[in-house]
């Protein structure tokens, strides 16, 4: 049995040590918004925070996670939500598959960097792979998001 808090919830689950955290996130627990791109870590689309840190969850252990935080596109953090919000306004997705890895990603960032410039958007988010090319949109609601909290 391993217990993991996923969204700020214990989830105990009876499955193999060596099972990837993103089964267990969709399959086991039923939080669907991660998804399974590549299976290897190259596109993005499985990322959640761990401890505050996007990783692939579809690399990592679910024996590795137990002690940490984790947190899936369902869940909820102040970067994440003002993402969401700047997302939204600025209708970024196209089809939307890619979306919640992208989030993940830039929220893990802000919650690193709060004012990153160009260059560093554009290394953090090279992690993810948008298959409709909304790269532009997602660069740009990232600098509304930041502009916003900057404002308050």
């Amino acid at each position: 049995m391993i217990t993991l808090k996923i969204n700020g919830k214990e989830h105990t689950v009876d499955v193999d040590p060596t099972m990837p955290l993103l089964w267990v996130i969709r399959d086991i627990i039923g939080f669907t918004g991660t998804k399974f791109g590549c299976g290897k870590g190259l596109c993005g689309a499985c990322m959640v925070l761990m401890d505050g840190n996007a990783v692939n969850s579809c690399l990592m252990p679910v024996s590795t996670m137990e002690g940490r935080e984790i947190i899936t596109i369902e869940g909820e953090t102040e970067n994440l939500q003002a993402l969401q919000k700047s997302w939204a306004e600025l209708n970024v997705p196209q089809c939307g598959f890619c979306q919640s890895g992208q989030l993940i990603t830039a929220t893990s960032m802000l919650n690193n960097n709060p004012n990153p410039n160009e260059d560093e958007i554009n290394g953090n988010m090279s992690r993810n792979i948008c298959r409709c090319g909304t790269y532009t949109r997602i660069k740009g609601a990232i600098n509304h998001c930041v502009e916003q909290k900057n404002k308050s």
